[in-house]
């Protein structure tokens, strides 16, 4: 009644099952792993962020360039505040308004980007402190095109910008940009501290949530390729039962 197994035809259902099934669990599996370590990355860059407030501040040119393990922790510098900016678009506790950053410049000769704080639509953004001032902030990356909150679109108004980045700053400041930023943890009256971000890559984003979606997907197809082969098992063990009977399944008799 089995012998169609060893028919040509079955041999090559067979083997492209065989294959296909320890195929879709090694990449189900794969796309777990990639899940987990996101997850694993999103734990420790927590845990390293809480453990950053405890350490001391460290001057800006010790933690640069900003990396995973740069990233948020207190950096100091000090300058002469300069031209301010908003940047709008940006949420803070569920609300919508601006940052607002000042441009910091050295004794380096270059310009730091400090947001002082984040300001509610429609307030007017405090004058930044004349004279010498220290600043001690959290370092942050420079933001791009596919940072969360930016607003990449054109068309601002004078005196906003949509992402806070030396590339954004170059055409608006005659001396070099730091390639970073810094947000204040105390920020003057009428403003909100901003809280660091997470560094680029430990944030369970979309991609995390793919991995995870893939993983489904591909222990998904592995069970659909044991449920057609018993399917077409079924149906040609039937049609076998049916020719042994002397019944032809392919008439409309035998349907």
């Amino acid at each position: 009644m089995y012998r169609f197994l060893t028919t040509p035809r079955w041999w090559g259902i067979n083997v492209f099952v065989l294959l296909a099934i320890p195929f879709c669990l090694f990449m189900g599996v794969w796309q777990l792993g990639r899940f987990e370590d996101r997850v694993d990355s999103h734990r420790e860059a927590g845990q390293r962020a809480a453990s950053r407030t405890a350490e001391a501040a460290a001057p800006l040119a010790e933690l640069l360039p900003v990396d995973k393990e740069t990233s948020g922790r207190q950096a100091t510098a000090g300058g002469r505040y300069g031209r301010q900016f908003l940047v709008p678009g940006r949420e803070l506790d569920g609300r919508t308004g601006s940052y607002v950053l000042t441009l910091l410049h050295t004794p380096e000769g270059k310009v730091l980007p400090v947001v002082r704080g984040w300001l509610p639509e429609g307030a007017a953004a405090p004058a930044p402190p004349p004279g010498e001032v220290t600043v001690t902030g959290a370092l942050q990356a420079s933001e791009h095109a596919g940072s969360g909150g930016v607003r990449a679109a054109g068309g601002l108004p004078e005196g906003q910008l949509g992402i806070i980045s030396a590339a954004s700053l170059v055409n608006m400041v005659p001396d070099d940009v730091y390639d970073a930023w810094v947000t204040l943890g105390d920020s003057p009256a009428g403003l909100t501290p901003v809280p660091a971000a997470a560094a680029a890559g430990t944030g369970l984003d979309l991609k995390a949530f793919q991995n995870l979606g893939y993983t489904g997907e591909w222990f998904a197809f592995a069970g659909f390729a044991v449920f057609m082969w018993f399917r077409l098992f079924r149906r040609e063990a039937e049609a076998e039962r049916d020719r042994a009977l002397g019944l032809d399944p392919e008439s409309p008799a035998a349907g």
